[in-house]
C-alpha cells in the first residue's frame, strides 16, 4: 500500500513538473537566428546588439501578446550546409516558433528553401539578392533589408549624371556580388544606352588579390568604376587602388562603402568623392532614430553601425507581426506580414504583399576624408518604396505562391 501511495506521489510530481515546463514554454516566444558571425563580425556584432536591445525592449514593455521573447542564436559558419543543420535544429529540437537571419546571399537562399521545404515562417533580415524574393520566392519568406535592386537603382541616376562612357566593375564573386553587378549593368544601360563596360574582374569573397584586380582594372583604362566589394577586400581594394593611383580623376560608384562597418577601418586611406550607399549615424536627426541612437548608446556606450539597425528592425518587425496576427502560427504570421507596416530607426516600412519586400531605405552620398576619418556628405535618405519593381514586373519574375 506504501510502495502504492509512494508511486502515485511520483507520478503527481512528475505531471505537476510537467504542467509546469509546458506552460513556462507556453509563456515565451522563441526566435531562433542564424547568422555568419565568426567569418563576418564587423557587421554582426552590431547586429546582435541590436537584436538584443529591441528584445530587451520588447520584453520591458510586457512581451509579445503577454509572453516574454528568448532570442536564440546560432552560427552558419559561413556555410550553406551548416545554416540549414542550425535551421533544422532550431526548430525540431529548441522549438522555435520563427526564423530570421542570415548575412551572406548564398546562406539566406539555402534558408528560403528551407522554409519552403518545412513550410516554416522565415524573416531574412540582411541578405541582399533579388532571387530571395523574385526568382526562388516562396509564401513563407519575408525580407527587410533593402535589396541589391533597389540599392543600385538608388545609385544608377547619380551615376548616369556623370556621363562617364567607360565603365569598369569589381565584385566579390558569389550571389549578393553576380546581383548587384548585373542589376548595375542592367539598370545603367537603360538610362544611358552608349555606355560600355570594359573590364569586370570578380575576385573570390574573402580572397581578393587587390594588385591584380588593380592592375587589371587601370589597364582597361575605364573613365569610372562600380565597386561592390565590402569588408576586408574592400580595404585591400582600396590600399591598392590609392598606391597605383587608380581612382585619380575617375568617378566610383560603390555599394555600402558609406557604412561605418566598412567606412571607419578605412581611417585615413578612405578616398574622396565616392558615390556610395551606407549609413551618417552621426547626423541623422529625425525623431526615429534620435531615440533609437540614445537606447543602443546608452545600453552600449557606443554609436550604432548600419548591422545594430538591421537587427534591431528585424525583431521590431517580428514583434510587429506576432501581435497583429495574434500569434506565431506561420500561415498566421505569413497572412500578418502581408503589408505588414513596421516602425524602424529610418523610419515605417511596409512588407509588400507583391513580393514580400520591405520598403526600408538607404542614405546615398559621397565620401569624405575628414582628419583621417571616413564619413558621409551630400548624403540623403532614399525610400525604398520609390525603387522597386511595380507589381506587374513582380509577377514575371516571381513564381506564384
Amino acid at each position: 500500500m506504501k510502495m502504492q501511495y509512494k508511486m502515485l506521489g511520483t507520478m503527481t510530481f512528475l505531471g505537476l513538473m510537467a504542467s509546469l515546463g509546458a506552460a513556462h514554454a507556453q509563456g515565451v516566444i522563441k526566435i531562433g537566428e542564424i547568422n555568419s558571425y565568426k567569418a563576418q563580425p564587423a557587421f554582426l556584432e552590431p547586429y546582435k546588439k541590436g537584436m538584443e536591445l529591441a528584445v530587451e525592449e520588447i520584453n520591458a514593455g510586457g512581451g509579445i501578446n503577454g509572453k516574454k521573447v528568448e532570442l536564440i542564436v546560432r552560427d552558419d559558419n559561413a556555410n550553406p550546409g551548416d545554416a540549414v543543420r542550425a535551421a533544422e535544429e532550431l526548430v525540431s529540437r529548441e522549438k522555435v516558433d520563427v526564423l530570421t537571419g542570415s548575412f551572406l546571399s548564398h546562406i539566406g537562399l539555402a534558408l528560403t528553401d528551407f522554409a519552403k521545404q518545412k513550410k516554416f515562417f522565415f524573416l531574412a533580415a540582411e541578405p541582399l539578392t533579388d532571387k530571395i524574393v523574385w526568382q526562388n520566392g516562396n509564401r513563407y519568406t519575408y525580407r527587410l533589408r533593402a535589396s541589391t535592386y533597389m540599392q543600385v537603382a538608388m545609385l544608377v541616376p547619380d551615376a548616369a549624371a556623370m556621363k562617364k562612357k567607360r565603365w569598369a566593375v569589381v565584385y566579390p564573386n558569389y550571389e549578393y556580388g553576380q546581383s548587384a553587378a548585373a542589376s548595375f549593368k542592367k539598370l545603367l544601360k537603360a538610362a544611358q544606352p552608349d555606355v560600355e563596360f570594359v573590364a569586370e574582374q570578380a575576385p573570390p569573397l574573402g580572397k581578393v588579390d587587390s594588385g591584380s584586380v588593380v592592375q587589371a582594372l587601370a589597364d582597361a583604362k575605364p573613365d569610372a568604376i562600380f565597386n561592390v566589394l565590402f569588408g576586408a577586400d574592400l580595404s585591400k581594394f582600396v590600399r591598392e587602388g590609392n598606391t597605383r593611383g587608380l581612382f585619380q580623376g575617375r568617378e566610383v560608384v560603390s555599394m555600402l562603402t558609406g557604412e561605418p562597418e566598412y567606412l571607419d577601418p578605412l581611417k585615413d586611406e578612405t578616398p574622396n568623392g565616392w558615390l556610395v550607399t551606407g549609413y551618417p549615424w552621426y547626423g541623422i536627426q529625425t525623431p526615429e532614430h534620435k531615440a533609437f541612437f540614445l537606447a543602443y548608446h546608452g545600453k552600449y556606450k557606443d554609436y550604432p553601425r548600419l548591422g545594430s539597425v538591421v537587427g534591431y528592425s528585424a525583431i521590431k518587425s517580428l514583434a510587429e507581426g506576432m501581435k497583429k496576427a495574434k500569434s506565431t502560427d506561420t500561415e498566421k504570421m505569413i497572412a500578418a506580414f502581408s503589408g505588414l507596416k513596421v516602425s524602424t530607426p529610418f523610419g515605417p516600412v511596409v512588407y509588400r504583399p507583391e513580393d514580400h519586400q520591405s520598403t526600408m531605405g538607404a542614405y546615398v552620398g559621397r565620401t569624405k576624408n575628414e582628419g583621417g576619418k571616413g564619413v558621409m556628405v551630400d548624403y540623403r535618405y532614399m525610400d525604398g518604396a520609390k525603387f522597386q519593381p511595380s507589381a506587374a514586373e513582380i509577377k514575371k519574375l516571381r513564381p506564384a505562391d
